[in-house]
């Protein structure tokens, strides 16, 4: 078919959809560029478009939610009677079992850069700890490493990137010769995209023989897993249970035995991480019980007289915040992957830079769509929720500066540091506020847990601690 003709199909089929605007340059685009054009067109599904910019973008979605919701009951940190007591334990030993056979991967989404950080790169490669400036990859790969050696397994990694970071990523990876790792065990690939809008409901272009798009979410990476051959991969290893977590925490416990077992003894398929919140208003999904699932509510949803509700003991009715862990079955994401059940779509008004309708770059205010992977949790058919501590998980790299900021959670992994020091018996030496007083960076060889630190400690020579000290 020539170009003529190509063109005379392809506007036919824009024009019935309303969209003929994306080939307003055709004749200026060289061959190769009418090519990756035509190509992108092909991949629009102009069905689900026709839905999206109806209920998206010329209509504002309702962020209002049927609030005839209440708080989800959960596990403790630590258990509350002697009859959990006996099951804390069982689930211990059946989450030690389940990644000592090999049966757990690990998945990271990593697609975002650290623009906001002021850092140019995969937000994945910034330096974060303390001492030796490792990045938040060589943390992650640190840990997984430790816990396979622990566990005398090996434990996989999945890694979802973005069109924004894809290349860079792998790069990153394959100088730094895996950090160590077995090529062969980690698994990198894209999540997908989706065509950015007007407020009229054009699509736009980003160049003119390019469709504008942006990454299409957390919740794109069920899709992604599937496409990429990464869920095949994990049937092929045994693979039951996926521990997932987001790029910007560096104090997360990646194999959580504890977790991994309720999980498994509750027979769920998605499961959640809590911490209690620091107020009402703080910027984390809300857990709330919905027609008896488990939902995870944005902060900004929550109907104020909600968010500030508080029990006769003065605790926030829904004190639950999500910090985005999860335990999720492999077998799960078959529903997903049936076709069956979807995520749905959040809508997100963004500055957009694109090509005008004379040609020029411009930017201005248009939509962005997105899925979040926390949708996925009230259609699990059991879905439990585990409360963990703030000083010893969740230290995320945000912000240049302030709350969630890169110098917070060098400050929180120096006090985790300590804390597991003192919790073995070593003093660390405090200032009069009882801040800590000097440098402390625990390898994650070294320990990956306060246990693991406590039964270390005699097998090696007195600590003293002064100035900096890196434990490996």
């Amino acid at each position: 078919m020539s170009n003529l003709e190509i063109y005379k199909k392809t506007l036919q089929i824009l024009k019935k959809h309303n969209q003929e605007q994306i080939l307003s340059f055709w004749d200026e685009l060289n061959s190769d560029q009418k090519d990756r054009l035509i190509g992108q067109i092909e991949l629009l599904d102009f069905s689900k478009i026709k839905e999206w910019i109806e209920n998206f973008v010329r209509n504002t979605p309702s962020a209002l939610i049927n609030t005839d919701f209440e708080p989800v009951s959960y596990y403790k940190s630590e258990p509350e009677n002697s009859g959990l007591q006996g099951k804390y334990v069982n689930a211990l030993e059946l989450g030690k079992k389940l990644i000592s056979q090999g049966k757990v991967a690990a998945f990271v989404v990593a697609g975002g850069q650290g623009t906001r950080l002021g850092f140019d790169g995969p937000k994945g490669n910034f330096p974060i700890s303390p001492i030796r400036k490792k990045t938040l990859f060589q943390i992650f790969a640190e840990n997984i490493s430790a816990t396979s050696s622990k566990y005398k397994t090996t434990c996989p990694w999945y890694i979802m990137t973005s069109p924004l970071n894809h290349e860079q990523t792998v790069e990153i990876f394959q100088s730094n010769n895996y950090y160590g790792l077995e090529k062969d065990n980690i698994f990198i690939f894209q999540q997908g995209t989706l065509p950015n809008f007007s407020t009229e409901g054009k699509i736009l272009l980003a160049e003119k023989g390019e469709i504008a798009c942006s990454p299409d979410g957390h919740g794109g990476c069920i899709e992604a897993l599937y496409k990429s051959g990464a869920i095949e991969d994990m049937k092929n290893r045994g693979i039951e249970y996926i521990s997932y977590w987001q790029v910007d925490n560096p104090l997360i416990n990646i194999f959580d035995p504890l977790f991994i077992g309720l999980h498994a003894l509750d027979e769920a398929e998605m499961s959640s991480k809590a911490l209690i919140k620091t107020g009402p208003k703080e910027k984390l999904g809300n857990f709330c019980l919905v027609d008896g699932k488990v939902n995870i509510i944005e902060y900004s949803d929550l109907p104020d007289e909600l968010a500030i509700k508080r029990n006769s003991d003065n605790a926030l009715v829904f004190e639950l915040g999500s910090i985005a862990i999860h335990i999720i079955n492999r077998n799960f994401l078959e529903k997903f992957a049936s076709k069956s059940v979807s995520l749905p779509l959040h809508r997100a008004v963004k500055n957009i830079t694109h090509i005008d309708q004379n040609g020029h770059k411009t930017e201005s205010q248009g939509i962005k769509l997105e899925s979040f992977i926390f949708d996925a949790v009230p259609l699990a058919s059991n879905s439990i929720v585990l409360e963990t501590i703030r000083s010893e998980e969740f230290a995320p790299v945000k912000n240049a500066t302030g709350v969630d900021s890169a110098k917070s959670a060098h400050q929180m992994m120096i006090d985790r540091a300590a804390k597991w020091l003192e919790y073995s018996g070593i003093e660390v030496p405090r200032k009069t506020d009882g801040s800590v007083d000097c440098t402390i960076e625990i390898a994650p060889s070294f320990a990956l847990e306060k246990d693991d630190l406590k039964e270390k400690l005699p097998q090696i020579p007195p600590i003293k601690l002064k100035g900096t000290i890196y434990l490996e």
